[in-house]
């Protein structure tokens, strides 16, 4: 039977290591792919990685677990998540649920329970993957289209590794052709599209996590914090800071 992988995230250690133990112990078909201290690492390693599985505790430095879920909703391909809990916040497990959780657990998970809810897990992805049993035609995964194998490119980058020359050369291009290509299909410039990427990512960062302003500035591709401040008030109308205190973090 194919393996499914589980990450494991929470702040606490001893935490991750409990429970990696504790499922090694299950004898289930489940492989722990990796494990992280936050929600933004976390999120760090989804976007680069496949996983099935994400059991993470709801509060944590940074980014908390509903957070974690937030962005994890976003993405194409999103794993089952599971989350942990004491009963004190069992308000969030319910937003959780309602974000489209698979499960949750209490704090201290104990053995049984655990072994129940991975157990009830598998049973439901194997009743999905039952009722998707017809023959897949199209194996091809990639974009179809120039621009949007550059899309699929600039979604998999890091943004502070995204520059025009690099994601010409993803699809072979010469840099200035593509730069006419975007203009021409997107109707805007792609250092104009980069732009509106680093901000609505610099946006959910300053909402859902508590780095520095500095730190951020340098996630979504600005090494000087004046520079990319300046971008996000003539974008957005307002500073970062003035961003931040306005919205409710979760």
């Amino acid at each position: 039977m194919k393996k499914r992988t589980i990450l494991l995230v929470d702040d606490e250690r001893w935490v991750r290591t409990a429970l990696k133990w504790t499922i090694k112990q299950l004898n289930l078909p489940l492989l722990i792919a990796n494990e992280c201290e936050n929600g933004l690492e976390a999120l760090d390693w989804i976007k680069q990685n496949e996983v099935d599985l994400v059991i993470t505790d709801i509060r944590m430095p940074i980014m908390d677990g509903l957070s974690l879920v937030k962005e994890v909703n976003h993405l194409k391909k999103t794993p089952d998540v599971i989350v942990i809990s004491v009963h004190d916040d069992f308000q969030f497990v319910q937003k959780a649920l309602r974000n489209g959780v698979t499960d949750y657990m209490l704090k201290p998970v104990e053995e049984l329970d655990l072994k129940a809810c991975l157990e009830k897990w598998l049973d439901q992805l194997y009743q999905a993957e039952t009722k998707m049993n017809a023959p897949i035609i199209v194996d091809e995964n990639l974009p179809s289209s120039t621009i949007e194998r550059v899309l699929h490119y600039l979604e998999k980058t890091p943004l502070d590794q995204i520059t025009l020359k690099d994601a010409a050369e993803s699809v072979h291009m010469n840099p200035s052709y593509l730069s006419q290509l975007f203009k021409q299909q997107l109707n805007k410039k792609f250092v104009d599209y980069i732009t509106e990427l680093r901000i609505e990512e610099s946006k959910r960062l300053l909402q859902n996590t508590s780095l520095r302003m500095s730190e951020i500035a340098e996630r979504v591709g600005y090494s000087d914090l004046a520079y990319f401040s300046n971008n996000f008030k003539r974008i957005m109308g307002f500073s970062p800071s003035e961003f931040r205190k306005s919205v409710i973090i979760p």
